[in-house]
């Protein structure tokens, strides 16, 4: 049978020298599972294999590694026998060769054979279902669904749900990105929660890139990668949190590109965490910048008033003392960057009204209160109107020109720098500094990042502007704490 133009011209299978028949039945066979399997998983997972001896009665394959065995008997071994026995015209027991021991024992000619389950390698993957039953213990029991107040960041947590409901078929792989602490995590251990509940046959793993790194590392030290690839590799959803860690990690990276592939091909679901989008992550391969952005990016943005003090009666309801609601109000208006700011106030406010027996605190006992996470809002809180103001002084335009649809040099350029001193001075989103911008969208504003930033390598004097509009700004910003 010949080639398809697709698999022919893309991927050759590895011949096994000692029968050229065989080498043309496995190009027969390969060629086939392209009916069933997408051609780069078929080269990925097929093409290194070669047909070691066949029998009549069993077909035994050799692999360079267990990892295809383990990866082809998990996710491919349906549609593999299919193929085989439509080539052959005959049923036929499918047997693995690889230079390392055996992953289960031979079984009678009548069994089919049994791969054991991967275990977790550490203790933020849990272990599949049927080897002691679902672990949520990795995940904290606070962060679910029904926790999360959903505010202004309705889409972040639409995605997160339907990945949840239907893993690997909404959205793959979801890539939820903002500031610190304002829910990533909470969001996709949401995610977990869900899925170990709802879908208990599903093998979740759950882990920091730091942890993957390590990992990795440790496993190249005592010649465990194959126990390592086969415990990332062989799980039906991989959540990995802050994976901007990974940025500066060649091997990592390129450790974590075969595994995202793996998966992705198999069809697994991926969920990533990050206080960037994929595009601004430096130092970050593109190969993986580009591979974050195929499902769906959400951005997380600092709660608005109503959310923030959503959140406070939330947290409240959990304690065992209940505030005014001037109190949450006056906490609601002073902490806007982040909920993990927010919650920290709460609870120290909530800690001396206990402190107090009960008795209510002035304005400003919580000014003195809180005193240090206030200070630190105020030198987070430079507006997008004052860098504007900043901006358009220097290069002396018109303020107005900051958010007209004009596209001249003289105002083009100065209006990228001023987005980009907002993205880096401002706790803003991507959309927030778009809105302020003319109602502009987030591609834009990425856009005129990245193009300031490749600008400022080769052109010295607006580096050296940028430099000076900072330095001013902070000064400005410093002078008003």
């Amino acid at each position: 049978m010949p080639l398809s133009p697709t698999f022919s011209n893309a991927i050759t299978c590895s011949v096994n020298t000692t029968s050229p028949n065989h080498s043309e039945l496995w190009t027969t066979i390969c060629t086939e599972l392209q009916n069933v399997i997408s051609a780069d998983a078929v080269k990925r997972w097929f093409v290194p294999l070669s047909i070691e001896s066949y029998d009549g009665t069993t077909l035994v394959l050799h692999a360079e590694n267990s990892i295809y065995q383990y990866w082809i008997e998990d996710s491919y071994l349906a549609q593999l026998e299919n193929v085989v026995t439509r080539v052959l015209e005959s049923k036929v027991k499918i047997e693995f060769s690889t230079p390392e021991a055996p992953v289960a024992e031979k079984k009678e000619p009548d069994q089919t054979i049994v791969v054991e389950e991967p275990a977790p390698r550490s203790v933020g993957m849990r272990a599949a279902s049927g080897r002691g039953g679902p672990d949520s213990s990795v995940f904290n029991p606070r962060n679910t669904f029904e926790t999360f107040v959903v505010g202004n960041n309705q889409f972040a947590h639409a995605a997160a749900h339907a990945v949840a409901s239907s893993p690997a078929r909404a959205y793959n792989p979801l890539f939820l990105h903002g500031s610190v602490g304002l829910g990533k995590t909470h969001l996709m251990q949401a995610v977990g929660h869900h899925i170990i509940k709802t879908k208990k046959h599903l093998r979740v793993a759950y882990v920091t890139s730091e942890q993957f790194t390590n990992e990795f590392i440790s496993a190249i030290q005592h010649g465990d990668l194959i126990k390592f690839r086969k415990s990332y590799r062989l799980v039906d959803v991989l959540l990995i949190d802050d994976i901007q860690f990974l940025a500066g990690k060649e091997r990592s990276q390129d450790e974590f590109f075969h595994t995202f592939n793996t998966l992705f091909d198999g069809s697994k679901q991926i969920v990533l965490t990050s206080d960037s989008p994929p595009n601004d992550i430096a130092n970050l391969e593109k190969r993986l910048s580009s591979r974050f952005e195929w499902g769906m990016t959400a951005e997380l943005s600092p709660p608005d008033f109503e959310t923030r003090l959503a959140i406070l009666s939330h947290k409240m309801s959990t304690m065992s003392i209940k505030l005014d609601d001037d109190v949450l109000s006056f906490i609601a208006r002073r902490v806007k960057s982040n909920v993990r700011r927010l919650e920290g106030a709460l609870t120290r406010v909530a800690a001396q009204t206990s402190l107090s027996d009960g008795r209510k605190l002035s304005n400003s006992s919580l000014e003195s209160l809180l005193k240090d996470l206030l200070h630190k809002e105020v030198h987070t809180s430079l507006s997008i109107d004052v860098i504007q103001k900043k901006v358009a002084e220097t290069y002396d335009i018109r303020l107005a020109d900051m958010t007209s649809k004009r596209r001249p040099a003289n105002i083009a350029l100065p209006r990228m720098v001023a987005m980009y001193l907002s993205r880096k001075l401002t706790t803003s989103s991507l959309s927030e500094i778009g809105d302020a911008f003319g109602g502009r969208d987030h591609g834009t504003v990425l856009h005129a990042n990245r193009s300031i930033e490749e600008k400022m390598k080769a052109d010295d004097k607006l580096r050296q502007t940028v430099t000076f509009l900072t330095e001013k700004l902070e000064t400005n910003r410093e002078a008003q704490d």
